[in-house]
């Protein structure tokens, strides 16, 4: 969809310009105090001749101009034929505040936002919401907001889209955000949520793009967005409400969103390198950091240098808690640093430097100099609050240090971090932020974000494969196969499924055995009994001709006594295989992202500890392996306690063929469950002791 005249357009009409209070009003305050050009801005009221001073036109049609965009600030009914009415002028967008749309939950909404749709699409008119507090493009001037804020520049390289015009004026009033857009798209029904992040992400004056949304209506278009993101390394920070289940009601009832998995929607992210925060202080922090730093870390390590022990030990404790990585510093940096210090001072990372440097401002440069130049250092972390009302002159000499470094273009970024909620001091804010250097929020907040961007930072240096297989199509009926046959079908896309078969007479059994040898397992097979061992349908470690006989008649007794109604095919005999660490692998498929990918460690380990990683399919080796570095058992795979290392070269193998198999099936599978997979030791692969797949009937 076409955006242009929506979101950048030559001519502007507001219809119901007013004075009053409200959005008529309010629109109109908000161009005129803040647009320097309106020249080609035209207010629209029969009733007045000038609305604030400005000139006033009975009907669009009056206007003596060609329009690019409507801002429709009168009831529901008007709309349709305003929109007819400015089609015939040229109009291409049109921001459309009126309520009483989908969002009231009735026939009648629901019902009128349909004519809306149908109107938008005839006409070729891009409309913004209904029900949304409108927009700004700060890069070009032009306003179509709702909403009063403070008259302040707010100029910068954030792109915001959000359902919620109350959160797009929080944002606005925060006193160090910097906005390319801000958009409230409200209902996004006729341009979408999914259309707009298209835009920011191609406009080359956005640098990050940030959202909240209540749900993805277009799986699709939203994963194009994503993977052209990703490919354009533009960051891209979503606060989702629906993570509860309150969150998912409230999301619901307010835009009648669509909403599959919450955790598969966090996969999703995690595939195209996408940052998932939880709340609007995180949204706008973390925008913000993006968007100054003028370069990110080549690495993802962190420097912490403070003036104080005390902010040094909160800056190592506080940092350790969301897993910041403080490299050692090299013995020339350590040498030097020894050199610059105080002798009282002892070197480490991070680094107490005491205040006394923070009074000069060569001197603060050359220890920050050292500790940027440090080959394992990605970033450094300048630890000071910056109160309001500045009494220690310190910062003065950090600020012309700081600038000094930087002017030097060592290609590592600086941010500052205060240790108390305080009022920024704006001078400096402003001073800091024009060189690049972005003040967090204190610790608990700053350090989460300095993990969301080391994240970021490692994504960037793995290999993706970037495509999802969203599925087309949602069976209604499904059936259970049978082990037998669920093992033979993974088969067939490289799963390593042992030799078996399926023996009807205790004969074949024998048969079988004499030619395998070792010992064997026997099950029921039958796609009617999937929990085999509930109904004694499972014989472990039998050999020679009287035990094979024996635990044949056994299975085949036990089934028929407690599942008589099951259709059986035979007893699945097969050697019995050797013990290794036990894991479950699993497909599910998501109504709107397709299959799933599901890696945990078996036993208490899902079942007490839920210790499983989630991955949207296909998938690469490289992927796979992240994954299970994912989990919290991973040293487990890793030989610890003294145990062998695990083949995960195999397990990675298997997990891609898995999903492999669940792309192909991507419009008829429902689940797929081997439980457990045996991993061997190094060089030793896998076993697969179980499997189920769930396929449309």
């Amino acid at each position: 969809m076409n955006l242009t005249k929506l979101l950048k357009p030559r001519s502007v009409a507001v219809v119901g310009a007013s004075e009053k209070v409200g959005f008529g009003g309010d629109s109109c305050r908000n161009i005129l105090d803040n647009v320097e050009d309106v020249s080609r801005i035209y207010f629209i009221n029969p009733k007045r001749d000038e609305v604030l001073g400005h000139k006033c036109y009975p009907s669009i049609d009056a206007i003596p101009d060609t329009l690019d965009l409507l801002i429709i600030c009168t009831p529901q009914n008007t709309v349709i034929p305003l929109l007819e009415e400015g089609a015939a002028k040229g109009v291409g967008g049109a921001v459309v505040y009126a309520s009483g749309y989908g969002e009231t939950g009735t026939g009648e909404g629901r019902n009128n936002e349909k004519e809306l749709m149908e109107a938008a699409e005839r006409l070729n008119i891009a409309v913004m919401g209904p029900n949304c507090a409108g927009f700004i493009n700060f890069t070009d001037d032009i306003y179509s907001f709702a909403f009063l804020s403070e008259k302040r520049d707010r100029k910068g390289s954030v792109g915001i889209i959000s359902q919620s015009g109350q959160l797009c004026l929080s944002m606005m009033d925060d006193p160090g955000m910097r906005f390319s857009y801000t958009i409230s798209a409200g209902n996004a029904k006729c341009v979408r949520m999914e259309d707009y992040m298209e835009f920011l992400i191609e406009d080359e004056n956005t640098k990050v793009v940030g959202l909240y949304i209540e749900g993805v209506k277009a799986p699709g278009q939203f994963v194009r967005a994503l993977k052209r993101a990703s490919e354009l390394k533009k960051p891209v920070v979503i606060l989702k409400a629906g993570r509860s289940e309150k969150g998912g009601a409230i999301a619901a009832s307010h835009t009648g969103s669509l909403s599959g998995s919450d955790k598969a929607f966090d996969a999703v992210l995690n595939k195209f390198g996408a940052i998932r925060v939880d709340d609007l202080e995180e949204l706008i922090a973390m925008t913000m950091l993006l968007s100054t730093l003028n370069c990110l870390p080549a690495k993802p390590t962190v420097a912490a240098m403070c003036l104080s022990g005390g902010e040094t030990g909160i800056c190592a404790d506080v940092g350790s808690l969301y897993n910041i990585k403080y490299p050692d510093f090299a013995p020339e940096t350590l040498e030097e640093l020894r050199r610059q210090l105080p002798s009282y001072a002892t070197p480490n990372n991070p680094l107490d430097m005491t205040a006394s440097l923070s009074y000069d401002a060569e001197l603060y440069a050359n220890a920050l100099r050292t500790v940027i130049s440090d080959q394992n250092v990605g970033m450094v972390i300048i630890g000071y609050t910056l109160l309001n009302e500045i009494a220690d002159p310190a910062i003065h000499y950090m600020y012309k240090g700081i600038e000094k470094v930087l002017s030097e273009n060592l290609g590592k970024p600086i941010a500052m971090l205060p240790f108390a909620e305080n009022t920024r001091n704006r001078e400096y804010q402003e001073k800091l932020f024009k060189i690049g250097v972005p003040i967090l929020p204190p610790p608990v907040y700053a350090f989460k974000l300095l993990g969301y961007l080391s994240k970021y930072v490692e994504y960037q240096t793995k290999e993706r494969t970037l495509e999802l297989m969203l599925p087309e199509r949602t069976p209604e009926k499904f059936t259970a196969l049978s082990e037998y046959s669920s093992k033979m079908l993974l088969k067939d896309f490289g799963v390593p499924v042992a030799d078996s078969i399926i023996a009807k007479t205790t004969d074949e059994a024998v048969e079988y055995w004499k030619r395998v040898g070792g010992k064997l397992v026997m099950k029921i097979e039958s796609a009617d009994v999937l929990h085999k061992s509930d109904v004694g349908g499972v014989a472990l470690n039998i050999e020679g001709e009287e035990g094979i006989r024996r635990a044949f008649d056994t299975v085949m007794t036990n089934v028929r006594s407690k599942r008589p109604d099951a259709n059986i095919n035979g007893i699945l005999t097969a050697p019995m295989l050797k013990q290794g660490v036990e894991m479950i692998v699993g497909v599910s498929n998501d109504p709107q992202f397709g299959p799933m990918i599901m890696v945990g460690m078996g036993g208490v380990f899902v079942e007490v500890f839920k210790d499983v990683a989630l991955y949207p399919a296909p998938l690469c080796k490289a992927e796979a392996l992240e994954m299970l570095m994912s989990l919290k058992s991973f040293p487990l795979l890793k030989g610890a306690r003294g145990n062998k290392v695990c083949d995960l070269d195999a397990l990675c193998e298997t997990i891609v063929a898995i999903g492999n198999f669940a792309v192909s099936h991507k419009d008829t599978l429902k689940e797929l469950d081997i439980n457990p997979l045996f991993v061997y030791a190094e060089g030793e692969g896998v076993g697969v002791a179980d499997a189920l797949i769930v396929l449309e009937q």
